[in-house]
């Protein structure tokens, strides 16, 4: 996370929002002593009150062994960015930075059972699905019989238990109004240029 306070964000809605519109998540972890850095499209869950995120890995990435003896991990999301140049400013003096938006998620992984991996499937392709709508949607029932459990038995499912949420929506908040006005016009329809007027409201 970003040091300075200004530009930390730990709202847990917000921050589930985030993970919601962008959910595909760097999984980093060293359960061997060695970091090693997975990808994974993530499905949020809520049990009990308690939030965790459920993904899934082929067998052969580097993290997948590890699943069933269970790992401490941090899944991060990372949202829009922007390189932001000094000319944009109205005040004289002033530094490149970058603009983003970043959420990280820590906690123990343990596996996900057969059917709780098959769950997560359907969910997962039913959550990305939705946004292609107007299309209609794809469900597993239209592979042939036989081939989604042959392609399954190749992944491993695992659920990320988050006992620590943050985020950092960096949108120019330690800067002067006019300076603030000057990045928004520049970026354009970039859409952090959306993020910083929403901040702003």
């Amino acid at each position: 996370m970003h040091p300075a306070t200004a530009f930390r964000e730990t709202d847990e809605d917000k921050l589930v929002a985030q993970l919601a519109r962008q959910p595909f998540a760097t999984i980093a972890a060293a359960p061997d002593g060695r970091p090693r850095v997975a990808h994974a499209p993530l499905v949020i869950r809520r049990r009990d009150g308690a939030l965790a995120l459920d993904f899934h890995l082929s067998r052969s990435n580097g993290l997948a062994p590890f699943i069933e003896t269970g790992f401490l991990a941090v899944a991060v999301s990372l949202g829009p960015d922007a390189y932001v140049s000094p000319d944009w400013y109205e005040s004289e003096d002033q530094v490149p930075t970058w603009n983003y938006l970043s959420v990280e998620a820590e906690g123990p992984v343990t596996a996900l059972t057969e059917a709780e991996l098959e769950s997560l499937l359907d969910d997962l392709s039913a959550q990305e699905e939705a946004r292609l709508a107007p299309k209609p949607p794809w469900m597993r029932g239209k592979m042939s019989p036989g081939r989604f459990e042959t392609m399954a038995r190749g992944i491993v499912g695992a659920r990320l238990a988050v006992d620590r949420l943050e985020g950092t929506f960096k949108l120019s908040q330690n800067k002067g109004e006019a300076d603030v006005a000057g990045v928004i016009s520049a970026l354009g329809d970039h859409p952090l240029a959306a993020l910083m007027r929403a901040a702003k409201a």
